[in-house]
């Protein structure tokens, strides 16, 4: 059963327990790093299940979030108040053929990104973070509530990328033959 937009927020939001969205967002690109680091690109394109989204299609889904989130900050900033529309992930992981994507290619423009969100956040006058736009699913989202969408959604996605690599290291049980 997918989760409602609702449930969505509250699972990514409950994901920065009482953290500064500012600081985890800083932090995201070098522990992305750290957890990549050594690590085989064939291992990162390796899907956990048919269903489930390989390392490399997730960091590619970041860096491809982080410019969409960019880009709804300024369309807030520029127009508050301006829709602003969903998009289907799982179609963009498809169209973009996100698991042929080089990953590191893919932490270096999630990084860029992020650098200039960051810069553009910090600029912010304390009335800007207040101004909002109307999510297609969510509602009205401010530009406070986006920032913690985006930590949130680091928190997420960095909990995902570890559990799948701390799976490839565990040993696998050697299935018996009849």
């Amino acid at each position: 059963m997918q989760e409602t937009a609702e449930q969505y927020k509250a699972r990514i939001l409950g994901n920065l327990e009482g953290q500064n969205p500012l600081k985890v967002q800083g932090a995201t690109p070098q522990k992305l790093g750290q957890l990549l680091k050594g690590v085989p690109a064939a291992k990162l394109r390796k899907k956990p299940a048919p269903d489930k989204w390989s390392v490399a299609e997730i960091v590619a889904h970041l860096a491809d979030a982080e410019l969409v989130a960019g880009w709804r900050m300024r369309a807030i900033l520029g127009a508050p108040g301006t829709p602003i529309q969903a998009y289907d992930q799982n179609a963009w992981v498809e169209a973009g053929q996100y698991g042929k994507k080089d990953p590191r290619l893919s932490i270096a423009q999630f990084r860029a990104f992020r650098e200039a969100n960051l810069a553009l956040m910090k600029s912010l006058k304390p009335e800007q973070w207040k101004l909002h736009g109307l999510h297609a699913e969510r509602g009205e989202e401010s530009v406070e509530r986006l920032s913690q969408m985006m930590a949130g959604h680091d928190v997420n996605h960095l909990r995902q990328i570890q559990g799948i690599l701390a799976a490839k290291k565990s040993p696998t049980k050697s299935k018996s033959r009849s």
